[in-house]
Formats: structure tokens, C-alpha cells, sequence
């Protein structure tokens, strides 16, 4: 059973102990999403803090608010960053460049971090565009975001600095005083790390495992075919494997919990009751843009529209390439899918 030791998150600037010397903090976020958890790990002399937050005037106020206050006035030598999502790595460049820390993540996440960071764009690309077209966006949708200036990556992340220490599956990191073993998941971002404790029960997963939301699955137009709902169950399974009742999970949003093994059947058989429900659904050809009604099984509004259309289309491409479904183009360039 999942349980929530914590019924409330900390207020802003503040912190709750939930571990012997871990602190959750909390940065708020500018859309329905409103937060992303933040831990900082006391390392004697200074601190090690798991994620960052977007990169912003606001967001900076309040991490001198937490460095002067629950952190109390010890530097952050470290900052580990869980994945490359804006979110989490927003503040990483400017904790190294103004703060004097080191960065540690995955390879992949820093490589995505760099590069998207030096990819600003003022408008859409036509493989953007193109990717849009093929999964059927509706006309009003499309026209809006092709004559708007489109998300930039730095507009949310600060620069940042060349270097970083990486980790990767199997790695031994010793923080806060326990020794903390890597574990790499996939789908939602990829090589996503995971922090197991060996010392005690914690685990530190980021957006990999959360209780009460399921993490995004999408697919992009910088890798159309990718399977990331594929990679999610691989990563579910394996992680699943060592989940055991005593754990205490600190995720990347929403409450730290306990039940770990409850939560990682759900993770799964989620999202396998929703590929059944999207190959009933295709009986008639349809295109991902609709597909939303089978898939998440409410209404979804214009702030989440995109988010619902990369998802819808990482579940297609799994069906697709599970041999369950086919795909023609029709004339207008969308992808028309549906059952073998």
C-alpha cells in the first residue's frame, strides 16, 4: 500500500528534514505542473543538492533564501542532476558558475543540457513543423505555434559551463554520509539516474518513479521513431525488481512516499491497460492528435495539449513497432494508424 508519510510539502524557503541530514525543499514552477522537488544531502562542510528548478530571477532569490537559511550558510559544493528536463537542471549552471559547485550526472543528460542550451531558435523548424503535420495537430493548434516564437531550452536554463562529472549504472557515490548506488531508467528522459541508498532505505528517483501522476512519454521531433513507452516498461521491470516495502522514495514531484513495490505494478500495468485501450480505439484509422480520449481518459485543455500529443505518439510508435498496428500517410502528412 502506498502511504505518505508527508501530508505537506515545505513552504517556499523552507525545508523538511526526512531523512538524518535531508532536507526537501521545493522551487515553484510556472504551469499546471506547479513544482519540482529539490533534496539538499549535508556533507559536513557543505552540501550535495539533488535537482534545481528553472533558471529565474524568482528561482534565484529563493535559493539564496534556502543557502542563508536551511542550508545555513554552508556552500553547495555538489549538484547532482537526475535528468536533462528543465526543471531539473535549470539552476546547475549558474550553482556552478556563481556558487563554485561541481556538476554530477549522466553523460546523455549533460550532453542534452549543453546542446539545447546553444540551440535557440526564433521560430519553429520545418522538422518541427513536419513532426506536427505527421501526428495530425489540429490546424488552429499548428498555425497558433508556427507564428508564435517557440519554447527555447535557455529561456528556463541558465549557461551552462563546460564540465561535469559523470556517473553511470553500477556507480558507488557516497553523499550525505550513505553510499548511494546508480540506477538508470529510460522513457521518460534517457538515462535517467536513480539513487539507491545502501546504508538505509532511500531511494532518490527524480521523474522516474512518482506516485499519483505518471511520468510524460514522449516522442520528438528530434527522434520520431523513437519507443520511449517501450524503454518506461524495460526500465519499470528492472527497477521493480528491487523494490521492497521498507523503501522511502523522495521523487522529483508531488510527496515522498513509501509502498515502492504497489507503485511500480501501478507504473506498469498503467500503462498496458492504455495500449489496449488505444488499439480498440483503432479499429478506424485515427491520427495521434486523436487518440487523446482512449489514452489519458479525460479532456485535455490547451496547456496540455502538447504534452498529451508527444505522448499519444510514443504509444502509437510502441504498438507500431510491436507489430500490432500499421501506419499510412495521408494526403496532408499525417500518420494514420490503426490495428493489423
Amino acid at each position: 500500500m502506498i502511504h505518505f508519510p508527508h501530508t505537506e510539502p515545505p513552504s517556499e524557503g523552507e525545508a523538511i528534514e526526512v531523512a538524518e541530514g535531508v532536507l526537501w525543499l521545493r522551487m515553484p514552477l510556472p504551469m499546471r505542473l506547479d513544482h519540482v522537488n529539490v533534496y539538499a544531502l549535508d556533507d559536513g562542510d557543505s552540501w550535495t543538492v539533488i535537482d534545481t528548478g528553472f533558471n529565474s530571477k524568482r528561482g534565484r532569490e529563493i535559493w539564496e533564501k534556502l543557502m542563508a537559511g536551511p542550508l545555513k550558510g554552508k556552500p553547495i559544493s555538489r549538484v547532482l542532476v537526475t535528468h536533462h528536463h528543465p526543471d531539473h537542471v535549470g539552476m546547475a549552471g549558474w550553482l556552478q558558475s556563481d556558487h563554485g559547485a561541481e556538476l554530477w550526472t549522466t553523460r546523455t543528460a549533460w550532453l542534452f543540457s549543453r546542446m539545447l542550451t546553444l540551440d535557440v531558435q526564433s521560430a519553429l523548424t520545418e522538422e518541427t513543423l513536419a513532426f506536427y503535420r505527421a501526428a495530425g495537430m489540429g490546424g488552429a493548434v499548428y498555425d497558433k505555434r508556427k507564428a508564435e516564437r517557440p519554447f527555447n531550452f535557455s529561456d528556463v536554463v541558465a549557461p551552462m559551463p563546460l564540465g561535469f562529472q559523470r556517473i553511470k549504472q553500477g556507480d558507488v557515490l557516497t553523499i550525505g554520509g550513505r553510499r548511494w548506488e546508480v540506477h538508470i531508467g529510460h522513457g521518460h528522459a534517457p538515462e535517467h539516474a536513480t539513487l539507491w541508498s545502501l546504508d538505509d532505505d532511500l531511494v532518490i528517483s527524480g521523474d522516474q518513479i512518482i506516485a499519483g501522476i505518471s511520468s510524460n512519454l514522449g516522442v520528438y521531433a528530434t527522434e520520431p521513431d523513437a519507443d520511449p513507452v517501450g524503454d518506461w516498461l524495460e526500465s519499470c521491470e528492472r527497477l521493480g525488481a528491487m523494490a521492497h516495502e521498507k523503501h522511502f522514495v523522495l521523487p522529483g514531484h508531488k510527496l515522498p512516499f513509501t509502498g515502492l513495490p504497489d507503485r511500480m505494478t501501478q507504473l506498469i500495468e498503467n500503462h498496458h491497460s492504455a495500449l489496449i485501450r488505444l488499439e480498440n480505439h483503432l479499429e478506424l484509422p485515427q491520427t495521434a492528435a486523436e487518440c487523446f480520449a482512449p489514452l489519458f481518459k479525460r479532456t485535455i485543455g490547451e496547456g496540455e495539449y502538447g504534452l498529451a500529443l508527444v505522448e499519444a505518439y510514443g504509444h502509437l510508435n510502441h504498438l507500431h513497432q510491436s507489430g500490432k498496428i500499421r501506419r499510412e500517410r495521408r494526403e496532408d502528412d499525417a500518420w494514420l494508424w490503426q490495428k493489423s
